[in-house]
């Protein structure tokens, strides 16, 4: 049985819910989502919340209600609050920086990497060293963000790279003599 799926989505105030058969449309300040969501799952709207149940109690339906109550509940906050993804540059002489559309990476390759941002998504660069990824789609602003860090993935012997904010990267040790 899904822990998650039994919990009903809360909807926030400013934020309008319509749902059409498997379809799910919601509107807020932020921006306007819509997700089809699987057959295996019903989704009722009462009393300001919405509540996900599998349509049977087999092994796809019940894998699909934490799914489906997953998504729905990404969609109510990211048009309320949105989504917010952290990246940290470390490394001498590596740096970023926004110029208009484009962000400009300088990542210890002989060549600038230029990243043209979606109208989407919205990034900024606090400092040389950090990138914050915005935007309301949760699975949009991840994977923006991993595109980024792939361009130079953390080393585990100095570190230098574009890492994650909260991500712990292991270091080992070096040659020995």
């Amino acid at each position: 049985m899904s822990r998650i799926g039994k919990h009903p989505v809360s909807i926030p105030k400013g934020v309008d819910v319509a749902v059409e058969g498997q379809t799910v449309k919601v509107k807020g300040k932020l921006g306007n989502l819509q997700e089809t969501l699987p057959g295996e799952v019903l989704i009722a709207l009462e009393d300001g919340s919405l509540a996900v149940k599998p349509r049977e109690d087999d092994k796809r339906g019940l894998q699909m209600w934490g799914l489906a109550r997953t998504l729905v509940q990404n969609m109510v906050t990211g048009v309320s609050d949105g989504f917010t993804r952290r990246l940290d540059i470390s490394g001498v002489g590596y740096r970023a920086n926004v110029d208009g559309n484009i962000l400009n990476l300088q990542l210890g390759y002989s060549h600038d990497i230029k990243f043209a941002i979606p109208e989407d998504v919205k990034i900024v660069c606090e400092t040389p060293t950090a990138i914050v990824i915005s935007g309301f789609e949760k699975q949009r602003v991840g994977q923006i963000a991993a595109e980024i860090r792939g361009f130079r993935p953390p080393e585990p012997y100095k570190g230098k790279g574009v890492r994650y904010g909260d991500e712990v990267v292991r270091r080992k040790e070096g040659k020995k003599k």
